[in-house]
């Protein structure tokens, strides 16, 4: 028997990612994280996770333009998005504007595996969009309309900002997007695929994907990593602050993993990443006061840093407001829900694991007069 929160239960059998917390590595359909962040775009990564091959330069083509045609939002979203409270917590906002994709699509009943390709696509695509239109509306600003000829990564960019991101901006986001497609059967890959199993349509797995996301304990903890690095400010301040967090026994945001035993290899490639942008932008502060808190967790507690330390500056650096980095997490992470929504439908057995019961036996009903 596992233990609690299903820790060490195998669930299911699956061929799109493997997390090894022993040996730290992260493999998507038998290719190393690394070699995939070093050799390919987020679109190559994306075509390998839905079909499980890294695409021709054809196929490649192909899957852009089908992005880039289905990035426009319609009239109808652009109406929603405009309707909704600009307090709404961003992830809400997703949640909900998914749902509604659902309800004007005729096709989301479908059990054809091609159509429920295309519609992966189609969500890879809007939600990108949705997530950079919550940034503009929510204060004042028109949204912007995307860009074909760039990239998943680097349109986004642009319709957040307004402008065209340079060169190591693009790559940056682009590695960053790769790194999170991706990981196991984490809460909301298994939501997806707990709804998937019982035949429920892609956009209500999706949705479900998106509600397990939003809780803190799943997304947001870069945005806590943020917070603590603004709360420090100083490199000359990081080892102090953090001493004084372990000594009143409190987390430090972004070290420990509950699978990985070693270092996170997706912080190996942030790290760098971090670097260069820090040092390129003339913000150098944060890398700085990342590796003295890195030192000190390793010193201290024999601690490494998971994913979410090093993407909080680098997402800061890159320009993008703290409360939207949960909803760039469902950005990339839409690809691997929709893989693994498509491939729990071509082999599917509905999900429904037994609960060891604990409560009281034996105990007699009486009349409600006798109570």
């Amino acid at each position: 028997m596992g233990g609690a929160g299903l820790e060490g239960i195998v669930a299911a059998e699956s061929r799109i990612s493997r997390v090894d917390g022993q040996a730290g590595q992260l493999i998507y359909r038998g290719y190393e994280i690394k070699d995939l962040a070093e050799h390919c775009g987020f679109e190559e990564v994306a075509h390998l996770a839905w079909t499980d091959e890294l695409p021709g330069q054809g196929e490649l083509d192909g899957l852009k333009r089908e992005l880039a045609a289905h990035r426009p939002l319609d009239e109808r979203m652009s109406h929603v998005l405009s309707e909704l409270p600009a307090s709404a917590p961003p992830m809400s906002v997703l949640r909900t504007c998914v749902s509604i994709m659902g309800l004007s699509d005729p096709r989301a009943e479908s059990a054809d595996p091609q159509v429920n390709l295309e519609m992966a696509h189609e969500l890879a695509a809007q939600v990108a969009s949705v997530v950079a239109s919550i940034h503009r509306i929510r204060r004042g600003l028109p949204a912007v309309r995307p860009e074909p000829a760039l990239s998943h990564a680097g349109n986004f960019l642009y319709m957040l900002t307004g402008e065209r991101p340079d060169p190591l901006a693009e790559r940056v986001f682009d590695n960053c997007l790769t790194l999170h497609i991706d990981h196991g059967f984490n809460a909301s890959t298994f939501t997806c695929r707990v709804i998937a199993s019982t035949l429920s349509d892609i956009y209500s797995a999706v949705t479900g994907g998106i509600g397990a996301l939003r809780g803190p304990l799943h997304g947001g903890a870069n945005q806590k990593v943020m917070a603590m690095l603004h709360e420090i400010g100083e490199p000359s301040k990081a080892a102090e602050h953090v001493k004084g967090l372990l000594a009143q026994k409190k987390k430090v945001m972004g070290f420990g993993h509950r699978v990985y035993k070693t270092e996170d290899p997706r912080a190996t490639i942030l790290r760098r990443w971090c670097r260069e942008l820090g040092d390129t932008t003339g913000q150098a502060r944060w890398p700085d006061i990342s590796e003295v808190i890195e030192k000190v967790m390793l010193d201290e507690k024999g601690l490494h840093c998971n994913v979410d330390f090093y993407s909080a500056s680098v997402y800061h650096m890159l320009g993008i407001p703290t409360d939207l980095f949960t909803p760039i997490f469902a950005v990339a992470r839409v690809v691997g829900w929709t893989a693994h929504i498509l491939e729990q439908y071509a082999n599917n057995r509905i999900i429904r694991p037994l609960c060891n019961y604990v409560g009281e036996t034996g105990r007699t009903a009486t009349p409600i007069a006798q109570r």
